[in-house]
Formats: structure tokens, C-alpha cells, sequence
């Protein structure tokens, strides 16, 4: 289908088929000419485009050139009759093709007996072969066509969409009676058909348009929800332009504008992706973006890389066709499937109605009359849960008339009321959010959030757009809320529901990232946007400052469990003067464990679960305790102690030897330590006795969100290069250490314990799999002379396209008199292994480490100290561990 008021012209100068015949006259063998002859199209074609061409005369004109040379070729072959036909179908027979699509070929034959063909076609299809050409091709009789298309959907689209470019014409027209709607895949069947296979499509991308390496065909809002809308209006109406259903009053002019506009997009990003790669490829893979950034013409600038700008773009067409596929399905289905429907109607106000499950404006004045009703239509759709959408005209309404929502609109008291009555209803208040979105209100509504739209960071770690991944921390919040969410989020689930004003969290959520892309810290700047919004919207000043203080301080819980020791009484304390009460201390938390989620798929686990649970609970803990009476070292050691005896006795163990044991253990294991963990680590070491072996303890959580992963814990004796080892032996396992708990007793004996998950970020708790483990490790400690040939083996791992600079940070932990040493590098093969050399030649003792991999980089923190046990605070001494650390580490990148 062709759009908008274009008429393709057909270039003489890209391709003349006279000279080319006369070139082929004087050849022995026309495979030389062709080749020569589809180079100098395609070298054509890419000059215009980088020359800046209209995108459709490119994609349109190679169709046509290669019409001409199909032509030419057909001809050169021997046919008996006028029996057989060359039809382009699917792509091609709509007359597009890009640099390295195929070329869709069927050979059309008017009887089934093809032997009198047989010979021709098969030297046609060699030749096309030959000379290189992209083809699919098919070989089929009328009654082929009519038995395959009734049977496939694939096959009567590609069908539908057919041209004929050499033999008798009157082959298609026979073919197109026999497959006709009134014969076969009537129109409705074939609209729930093809609605069907979208939605199975959209469901393979999360039916999400917004993906860090997106496809330009398939996703939502890609090429193939264009044609889509092409294929519904073809079979229906039998439109053959889009402008047909402008006219036929299926879409008005300012949407043919947006498929216009957005296809040409996307045809010129698929152009550019075919000639960049030199194949059919649709994936807008990290690489390419930054190509075709700077093809395109952006330029990095202060606030914004070039390729974070073309990737906005990018999005905001995707999204804009996207809503618009989503509403003419709409309009099909109403028109198609239920078209002959009475629809049951029911009265909502004298504004809305709710007509066969959908709500509906009552006339077409409703938004210019009543303004309110822009922002009234979602909260009577949150109050309705009964109500499944939006009637396709309603949509179009809105988009119309959304124009109207200008500043004194937003200072409207009444439209305030209305939005705030959607923040406090007890509905799915997140998924009106969305809706709003998708229509393009929430942005008008909050021009904070429309800046925000598309906006990307072209990182692993942020893999939506900031307005999908806030609509996704929304999604999540409301996903706390069902009584189903208790078996993977037991505390936000809980507390979810104990929260004073839910809305307060709706508030917070939408504005936590909204300051990103501006310049600045962004939770700063978020802050001081919501306290605008709560101020024009009449919150209370206790209200106020909760939200500032949330949205400012999003990030806080999570950097604290993952990059600080939470066992340490004096980082709870910090935390908790910092949160204050418990109330913010609990909206903190399940903003925390909703954002966490809405960034990454892959980042929430069983550890990170088990820290923000250990974090709450024990900051809770404190704050009931009062800040003026917080729980010392002495005494925390002394009830840790206290509980572990009581467990040991318990289960029988000798006291005495429990006791002796424990003298050679430091105050530091008493407060890195549960009881729970502590008697089970003294019940192994007694019972292993004097075996020269290390021993070796693996205990597997009940399921996944209980302690969060699997922990290791490794009694021998301490030598150095053994943390490097140990990393090296777990990477051989295909385990990831998520954490890294190193003590020392006086005699000179290990206690380290890690945290490990499989590839797939789970703990491990099949029984074999744990032994294969414990026999693996034992192996490879015995013995500290195998050490350095233990930490030369790496396990490989997927390449990474994305270059991250190392950077180490050396700070001192005066409470704890040792130094804290924070890594960010690239997530590579052996890292661990690599710093625990660099830490083994530089005399460093390792007394902890937090491991945290956030897409393609790692940020890791070391607790260490020299091997007397004093804190790094020789300047000189910390400048050659980093030069060390970022030398070796960017080069091993």
C-alpha cells in the first residue's frame, strides 16, 4: 500500500532495461551483466539515500528495477504456452523491497501438471541463483493457491498482496476469484486471524514497544503493525491506499499522517540497517544505533548522546504508531466482528456511557464541551473495573481534543480533583495510568512526563524508555496489591497494604526518574518537580516533604544493601537516622523493590530480595529501639552469641569444644553472622576435626526469596592468592558470587562464606548439583600451589558492546578501622579471580565484598585492609592499587 498522497514515479536512470537487453545480446553468458547491473541499482539507490532521498522512492524504485530485471530474465527462458505467470508477492507484490529483502517470487501455474514447465522454471530459479538475487520463491496451480491459502493465513496474505510481472495477467485475476472473502477466510474470520498472530507477536517483545535492541518489523509499533492495518482494509473494504479509509471515515487525515510519517521512519532505519550490514537484518542492535545516529545526522550534546536522541525518536514514532494500530484494530473489530452486534448499553453520567463492555462519550462534543472529561473518562474507568476499554471513536475523540490540556488547564482546581480522585481510587490505578499514556494525556497532563517520553540511556542496566520503566514500577506497585504477590514479594505485599495513603506512592513513583535527561542529579531534580505538583494539587506539607524526600532519596535502600555491610550496627544506624520512622522507612521500601524490578528483568532475585528484607527489618528494629538507644557492638555480639549457644545446645553439641572454638573467633564473625548461621558453620568445623582437607559447606535456600541464594562456606586454612582461587573455581562452576564474607580466626584459619547464584540468577538446591559443587571446590583448594593455574582458567562468557572505563574509588571506613574500595568495570571472564591477584601482590587482606552486576558493568565493593589488619591510608599505597586495578582490568576488557 502506498501512503499519503504519493504516486511512485518510475526513474529511468536507475535501471534501463533496452541498453541492459542490448548489453545482454552481446554476452555468451547473461549471469556477468545481471550481477553488474543489481550492484549498480543497489550503489545508486545507497548514494541517493545518504544524499538524503526520499525514503519511498529508494524502497519503491528497487522494486521496480528489479520488475525490469525479472522481466528480462523470464524472458530469456523457453515457455510453451501462456500457461505460467511470475507473480511478486508478500513485500515485493506491494512493491517495497530494501537493500537485502527477499525477493518473493511465486511462479504461477494455470493447470497442476507442471512438466510441460518444468525445464524453464527450474533454469529461471538457477539463473536468479546465480546471480546472486535474495528470493523466496514458491510453485503453485491455481488449485495450490486455493487448497494452501484456505489451509494458512501466511499464505492467503502473501496471496492477497500480488503482482504480476511477466506472463498472461489473467492467471492473478483467476487466482484472486478463487481465494475472494466470499470463498474463503471471510473477512471477520480472517481480521480475528490475523489479530490473533499480533497479539501472539506482541506477546514474544512483552508487548512492549519500548526494548533496548528493538525489532523495526516485528515489535509493537514496527513495520508489521502497519501492514497490519493494510491487510485488515484490504480483505474488508478492499482498499487498496490507506487514503480509502480516510474516505470510507476509518481514519482521519491527521492519522494517515502519523503512518505516513512513522513508516517512512522506520523505512529509513531499516534502509540504513540492510546497507550497514549487508544483509535482511531488522534488529536495531547497540552497534548500529550509534551508526546510524550519526548517519542520520545527531550529534552528541551535554545533556544527551547523538544516539540516545535517534533512539528517542525512534520510540516516539513506535509509540505514536503503536496507539494508533491499537485503536483502528479497535475500529475493525466494532465494524467487522461486531458490527452487526446489539450492544448492551448502559448509563454511566450524562457524559459517559458503557456500550458492549467499552466505555463510550455520549456525542462528539463531550471533550469540547466538558474539558474534565478528558481526565473524568480514567477515573470512572478505575471506580468501573467491569469496563474493558475505550470505544475505538472515544479514542479518537481524545487524541482530537487532548490539544486542550495547556497550563490552565493543569491549574484547573476541578481537573486537580480528578486526577487526585484517580491517585486515592481503589482501582487499577496503574493501568489507567498507562491508558492515559498511550493516549497521549498523562504527558499533556504532566509535561514533566512528557519530556520524559522515549527519553532512553543506551546502557544493559536501563532497558526501557524512563516513561515505560515508570509505567512498569506503577504496573509492579499495583501487582504488591493482589493476594497472589505474597508468594514473591511476602514484606511489599504486606506492606503495600499498611501504607496511609496509597497515593502518596503513586506520586512518588511516577516522578522518581522524571528529572533524567535534563542535566543534573535527577533525583533532585524530580524532587523539586513533585513538590510543585503537590503544591498545585493540595497536598499537606507532611504530604509534601514524605514524596520529596521518597523521590530524592529512590536510590538510597538499594545502594545501601547492595554496596554497604548491613551487618554493621553503625551502617543500620546511618540508615535509619537518614529514614527517620518507620512509615517512610516502609514506602521507601516497596518503591525500592517495584523500581528494582521495573528496570531489569533479570535483577531481582533471591539476594537482592534477602538484603532489602535484612535492611528493613533490622532498620525497623532500630527505629523502634529509638535513635537515642541504639544497639551497640558489645551487646549485638553478645545476643548473637547468646542465640547460636542456645541452638547448639539444642541439637547436643559438646559446649565445652563450642566454646574453645569460639575464643579464636574475633568480635567481626559474631556481627557479620546469623545464630542460625553460626551454629551450623560450628557444628561443620567440629565435626570435619583434624582432616587436612578444606571443609566445605553448601546450604540451599527452601526457595528462591528465602535467603536469596545459595551460601558457600569454606573453613581451611588461610593462605594467600585463596580468594582469587575460590573465584576462579566458582566461575569453572558457572556460579556467580553475589556476596563475600572473608574472616580470619586468630589461629590463622578461613571463615569465608559466599552467596551464589547459577547463569540464570537462581539459587541451587538440587541435591547432586550441590555435591558436584562441594567435591569441585575441595579439589581445587587442597592444595595452595595449584592456586595460580586455578585462577589462569576462566569460564567465557557473552560478549559485551558496550566499553565501560574502570574506576575505583578508595574511601576510609573509620568505624570499622578498614578501607572501602568500590570497583566499576565491565562484566568480563575472571574478574574476581583478577582482583584477587591484584589484591594478593599488593598485600592486601580482604575482609568483605559486596558483588553487584548491573547489566554490562559490575559495581563491586572491597572491605580491606593490609595483611596486619590496619586500614589503606597511606595515599602513595592507594594510588598504585588503583593504577594497578584499572591497568590490568582495561586491559583484560
Amino acid at each position: 500500500m502506498l501512503l499519503h498522497h504519493y504516486r511512485f514515479v518510475p526513474d529511468a536512470s536507475l535501471f534501463d532495461a533496452e541498453t541492459f537487453r542490448r548489453e545482454l545480446a552481446g554476452t555468451r553468458s547473461p549471469i556477468a551483466p545481471f550481477k553488474a547491473a543489481l550492484r549498480d541499482i543497489q550503489s545508486r539507490l545507497d548514494e541517493r539515500f545518504r544524499a538524503g532521498a526520499d525514503i519511498r522512492d529508494l524502497v519503491h524504485g528497487r522494486a521496480w528495477c528489479l520488475d525490469q530485471l525479472l522481466g528480462v530474465a523470464w524472458s530469456l527462458q523457453e515457455w510453451p504456452d501462456d500457461g505460467v505467470a511470475l507473480l511478486a508477492v508478500g513485500g515485493y507484490g506491494r512493491g517495497e523491497l530494501h537493500p537485502h529483502s527477499d525477493v518473493d517470487l511465486m511462479l504461477l501455474l494455470e493447470h497442476d501438471d507442471d512438466t510441460p514447465y518444468r525445464e524453464g522454471l527450474t533454469a529461471f530459479i538457477t539463473l536468479l541463483w546465480d546471480i546472486g538475487l535474495e528470493i523466496g520463491h514458491s510453485v503453485r496451480s491455481l488449485s495450490d493457491c486455493q487448497r494452501e491459502a484456505e489451509a494458512d493465513i501466511t499464505i492467503i496474505t502473501n496471496l492477497m498482496e500480488s503482482r504480476t510481472l511477466a506472463g498472461p495477467e489473467r492467471l492473478r485475476d483467476a487466482m484472486k476469484s478463487r481465494i475472494a472473502p466470499k470463498r474463503m477466510w471471510p473477512a471477520d474470520r480472517f481480521f480475528e486471524a490475523k489479530w490473533q498472530e499480533q497479539i501472539t507477536r506482541h506477546h514474544r517483545f512483552n508487548n512492549s514497544e519500548y526494548h533496548l535492541e528493538p525489532n523495526i518489523k516485528s515489535s509493537p509499533g514496527g513495520l508489521r503493525d502497519i501492514q497490519m492495518i493494510g491487510w485488515v482494509a484490504k480483505r474488508h473494504f478492499g482498499s487498496q491506499r490507506y487514503e480509502d479509509l480516510v474516505a470510507g471515515g476509518f481514519m482521519n487525515d491527521a492519522e494517515l499522517r502519523i503512518l505516513s510519517q512513522g513508516q517512512a521512519f522506520l523505512w529509513q532505519v531499516r534502509y540504513a540497517l540492510h546497507m550497514l550490514t549487508g544483509r535482511a537484518e531488522d534488529r536495531l542492535l547497540f552497534d548500529h544505533q550509534r551508526t546510524i545516529a550519526e548517519l542520520f545526522g545527531f550529534r552528541d550534546i551535554p545533556e544527551r548522546l547523538a544516539v540516545e536522541q535517534f533512539m528517542k525518536r525512534y520510540y516516539r514514532h513506535v509509540t505514536a504508531l503503536a496507539g494508533l494500530n491499537d485503536m483502528l484494530l479497535q475500529h475493525f473489530d466494532e465494524a467487522i466482528l461486531r458490527g452487526g452486534e446489539r450492544l448492551e448499553m448502559q448509563p454511566l453520567n450524562e457524559r459517559f456511557v458503557i456500550e458492549g463492555g467499552y466505555i463510550k462519550a455520549r456525542h462528539r462534543a463531550v471533550f469540547r464541551e466538558h474539558p474534565s472529561a478528558l481526565l473524568e473518562l480514567f477515573l470512572l474507568m478505575a471506580e468501573h473495573p467491569e469496563i474493558e476499554g475505550v470505544r475505538a471513536d472515544t479514542i479518537r475523540l481524545i487524541r482530537d481534543h487532548r490539544h486542550q490540556i495547556d497550563d490552565f488547564y493543569r491549574d484547573d482546581a476541578h481537573h486537580q480533583h480528578l486526577f487526585m480522585s484517580l491517585l486515592r481510587s481503589s482501582g487499577n490505578v496503574a493501568r489507567q495510568l498507562r491508558r492515559m499514556n498511550r493516549y497521549g494525556v498523562l504527558g499533556k497532563y504532566l509535561p514533566e512526563f512528557g519530556r520524559a517520553v522515549g527519553l532512553m540511556q543506551h546502557d544493559l542496566f536501563h532497558i526501557y524508555t524512563v516513561d515505560a520503566h515508570t509505567l512498569r514500577l506503577l504496573k509492579f506497585i499495583q501487582q504488591f496489591r493482589k493476594p497472589e504477590a505474597r508468594d514473591e514479594y511476602p514484606v511489599a505485599a504486606t506492606l503495600v497494604h499498611q501504607l496511609p495513603k496509597l497515593e502518596l506512592l503513586w506520586i512518588a513513583g511516577l516522578f522518581h526518574d522524571i528529572g533524567k535527561g535534563r542535566g543534573g542529579d535527577h533525583s533532585v531534580l524530580g524532587a523539586r518537580d513533585v513538590e510543585r505538583f503537590a503544591e498545585r494539587h493540595g497536598l499537606s506539607q507532611r504530604d509534601t516533604r514524605l514524596v520529596s524526600w521518597l523521590v530524592e532519596n529512590h536510590l538510597v535502600m538499594s545502594m545501601v544493601a547492595q554496596k554497604r555491610d548491613i551487618t554493621d550496627p553503625d551502617v543500620i544506624r546511618e540508615f535509619a537516622v537518614l529514614v527517620g520512622d518507620e512509615i517512610r522507612l516502609d514506602y521507601l521500601y516497596v518503591l525500592t523493590v517495584a523500581d528494582i524490578n521495573a528496570t531489569n528483568p533479570t535483577l531481582w532475585n533471591g539476594w537482592r530480595a534477602s538484603l532489602l528484607r535484612q535492611l528493613h527489618a533490622e532498620t525497623k528494629r532500630a527505629l523502634r529501639r529509638g535513635l537515642d538507644n541504639p544497639l551497640d557492638r558489645e551487646e549485638w555480639v553478645r545476643e548473637t552469641r547468646g542465640e547460636a549457644r542456645s541452638l547448639l545446645v539444642t541439637v547436643g553439641a559438646d559446649i565445652d569444644r563450642v566454646d574453645r572454638l569460639w575464643e579464636s573467633l574475633g568480635e567481626e564473625y559474631f556481627l557479620q553472622y546469623a545464630p542460625s548461621e553460626i551454629a551450623w558453620q560450628t557444628m561443620g568445623i567440629l565435626a570435619h576435626g583434624e582432616s587436612p582437607l578444606p571443609l566445605i559447606l553448601i546450604s540451599a535456600p527452601i526457595d528462591d526469596m528465602s535467603d536469596g541464594g545459595t551460601k558457600v562456606f569454606i573453613h581451611t586454612r588461610s593462605v594467600d592468592d585463596l580468594f582469587a582461587a575460590t573465584a576462579a573455581a566458582m566461575e569453572q562452576l558457572g556460579l556467580s558470587i553475589h556476596d563475600a564474607r572473608i574472616a580470619t580466626s586468630s589461629n590463622d584459619w578461613t571463615l569465608n562464606t559466599f552467596i551464589v547464584l547459577d547463569d540464570q540468577g537462581r539459587a541451587i538446591r538440587d541435591a547432586r548439583r550441590i555435591e558436584e559443587i562441594r567435591e569441585h571446590l575441595v579439589e581445587e583448594l587442597d592444595d595452595p600451589d595449584d592456586y595460580p593455574q586455578i585462577v589462569t582458567r576462566h569460564t567465557p562468557r557473552q560478549l559485551r558492546h558496550f566499553r565501560v572505563p574502570t574506576e575505583v574509588t578508595i574511601e576510609q571506613d573509620p568505624a570499622n578501622d578498614r578501607t572501602l574500595l568500590e570497583l566499576t568495570a565491565p562484566d568480563r571472564p575472571g574478574l574476581l579471580a583478577r582482583v584477587g591477584r591484584i589484591f594478593m601482590e599488593q598485600g592486601i587482606a580482604l575482609s568483605a565484598a559486596k558483588i553487584a552486576t548491573l547489566g554490562e558493568r559490575v559495581e563491586d565493593v572491597f572491605f580491606i585492609t593490609d595483611k596486619t589488619g590496619q586500614p589503606l591510608t597511606d595515599p602513595e599505597r592507594q594510588q598504585r592499587l588503583r593504577a594497578r586495578l584499572i591497568d590490568v582490568l582495561d586491559v583484560a576488557g
